[in-house]
């Protein structure tokens, strides 16, 4: 058994409607881990050897068994259940990991309770300006998949689900069919792990709540106030824009952007390193 698993530690958090769970591993400065989707279990796990050196903190958020899985599932909402984690456990700041739906979190976060956040590293992040590459994001991954895989989606759109355990496996289905366009070469993508685990009933809200936001607007301008370094990680060949990580490191005044080569939108798969890499020069910074 590695380090790293001995020294994986339980955590729990008591939030409003039950609790989050998830895991503290490693030690170091507090790092604060926010995983994407939204509505999907931790993933964590995937990258875990991207957080060495670092006493990381990593949650399913709300919405998502074995976490509370009521409501609300509003940004507001996921922004005061990752300020309970870091509550409930003794730190003051942390550096913040986002990746994707996470990274816009961090973001969030960062903007709501700036004193929390000592930095940021946004992995492939949903982006700060706009829709934050959304629309982009969607015409890429129907243009990566195969006759086959378009075929099925469109009989799914045309479901009509008559019960809940069916839209999960529904949600699971979309999950498994988009997956292959996320990696730089779709034919080449691992299976999906068997332990992902998708709530439609916590997206949609959630996704609302993120549409909202980018109507307002509100968000880069919130962001220009944040001082603490900042740094994004984008996979060259992901398919989220490169645009949405170029604009959204332009927001901050001390950011930096990096084009992970090769790499997907699971930037560490195919760019192994680079996250703890970009780790590494936030710890410089902030020494």
């Amino acid at each position: 058994m590695n380090e790293r698993v001995i020294n994986d530690r339980a955590l729990a958090v008591s939030v409003p409607g039950g609790k989050l769970i998830g895991v503290r591993s490693g030690s170091g400065r507090p790092l604060l881990v926010l995983h994407g989707g939204p509505a999907v279990n931790d993933y964590s796990d995937w990258f875990a050897d991207e957080l060495a050196g670092w006493d990381a903190l990593r949650y399913t958020q709300r919405g998502v068994a074995p976490s509370v899985t009521e409501g609300p599932f509003t940004i507001e909402q996921h922004v005061s259940d990752a300020v309970a984690v870091l509550d409930q456990h003794d730190v003051a700041a942390a550096t913040v990991l986002g990746h994707s739906w996470g990274g816009y979190l961090a973001m969030q976060l960062a903007a709501r309770a700036p004193d929390r956040v000592s930095a940021l590293v946004l992995a492939d992040p949903l982006g700060a300006v706009g829709d934050g590459g959304l629309a982009g994001f969607g015409a890429e991954l129907a243009a990566r998949a195969t006759p086959e895989t378009r075929a099925r989606i469109a009989e799914l759109d045309e479901l009509h689900a008559t019960s809940k355990e069916q839209e999960a496996a529904v949600a699971l289905e979309y999950f498994r069919l988009d997956w292959p366009g996320l990696f730089a070469v779709p034919a080449q993508a691992p299976p999906v792990p068997d332990t992902v685990r998708v709530n439609p009933e916590a997206f949609e809200p959630t996704s609302a709540s993120v549409a909202e936001a980018a109507e307002r607007g509100d968000l880069p301008g919130l962001l220009r106030g944040f001082t603490g370094p900042v740094e994004v990680v984008a996979g060259e060949c992901s398919p989220l824009p490169r645009q949405a990580a170029e604009s959204t490191a332009a927001v901050f005044p001390d950011a930096r952007l990096t084009i992970a080569p090769g790499a997907g939108h699971q930037v560490w798969h195919e760019a192994p390193g680079c996250m703890n890499a970009a780790l590494s020069r936030v710890a410089a910074r902030l020494a």
